[in-house]
């Protein structure tokens, strides 16, 4: 941490005066001053987490009416209201920096905000749930409990209760891989499979390589971000490849290895003209979960109505 000093630094340009703060871990608040792209990349961060948060509702909704018992039933409601409070607290984060709620939605569902990319693949199977608790949200965590000291309080604040929450989700699915992998045959083939096309994705949540990166050296300087996309998805791996021998299942991944030089997994090649693909929004299910927001948001309009309507009468 290095010093900071409100006697030494009042005269300088305020973007130094900024930076100052920043270096010296001085949470910046909504009514400070901030440069004009530090503003626009929170905003881009936050709401892009936002939208991930609700569309990530839905691979996971969509069995809530088919899991094989009452208490998995509880379980999966439980997590998917999570993932909706998460949403609230990341839209209203986003509003103190003054952008409001409804343009966020309306770039959303215009296509033209971006969500997290893992959640345009299908949900084909119960093991599914269990793969999407266990690795993406293992790799939410990953990535998401360094933003607890984002340099941006109200972020920062958020953070702090989704990931005391994602910490369940994560713990949900393991325990529901483990059931499948002690139990027939079957069940655990099914649980392999889930594995299977859940890893790479997985990894792939990080975002590009260092090298490819538009926003992480700004993001890291301005200590929005603690740890570089490699850093954290090396860490994902390898926590990943250590937790896997508990399931005795494996790592779709031939080249996953111990590397006793690096005190890291090396791991193989990612397939980045899938990530590319799949974000620029031609993925498998691309379509579907927009499509499915915008009527979400379309039936609710009676709701959002009938609220304002209150609020005026109670006003009056």
């Amino acid at each position: 941490m290095q010093p900071y000093s409100t006697t030494t630094t009042d005269t300088l340009d305020p973007e130094v005066h900024f930076q100052a703060k920043v270096d010296a871990e001085i949470r910046i608040e909504p009514k400070d001053w901030m440069p004009e792209a530090y503003r626009k990349t929170l905003i881009r961060q936050i709401s892009q987490h936002a939208h991930s948060e609700i569309v990530g509702m839905l691979p996971e909704g969509n069995w809530i009416t088919r899991a094989p018992s009452l208490r998995r039933k509880q379980i999966l409601l439980a997590k998917v209201q999570d993932e909706g409070g998460h949403g609230l607290y990341l839209y209203a984060a986003a509003e103190t920096l003054g952008v409001g709620r409804d343009q966020l939605l309306a770039d959303l569902h215009s296509g033209k905000a971006k969500y997290s990319s893992i959640f345009n693949y299908p949900t084909l199977n119960w093991a599914d749930i269990g793969a999407i608790g266990w690795l993406v949200d293992g790799a939410a965590i990953m990535n998401q409990i360094p933003l607890c000291r984002c340099s941006y309080g109200p972020y920062a604040r958020a953070m702090q209760r989704i990931c005391k929450e994602e910490s369940f989700h994560q713990r949900q699915g393991f325990e529901l891989l483990l059931s499948l992998s002690r139990g027939t045959e079957a069940q655990k083939a099914m649980a392999q499979d889930a594995i299977n096309r859940w890893y790479w994705p997985s990894v792939m949540m990080f975002g590009p390589s260092d090298n490819d990166s538009a926003h992480s050296a700004q993001s890291m300087k301005w200590k929005i971000k603690r740890f570089s996309n490699d850093e954290l998805r090396q860490r994902f791996v390898d926590m990943i490849a250590e937790q896997i021998k508990t399931l005795g299942l494996v790592v779709p991944d031939p080249e996953l290895k111990w590397n006793e030089a690096r005190g890291h997994y090396d791991f193989g090649p990612i397939n980045w003209d899938e990530f590319w693909n799949v974000v620029n929004g031609n993925g498998p299910c691309n379509r579907q979960r927009l499509r499915a927001r915008v009527d979400a948001y379309d039936k609710g309009a009676w709701v959002r109505e009938a609220a304002a309507a209150y609020a005026e009468k109670r006003k009056q």
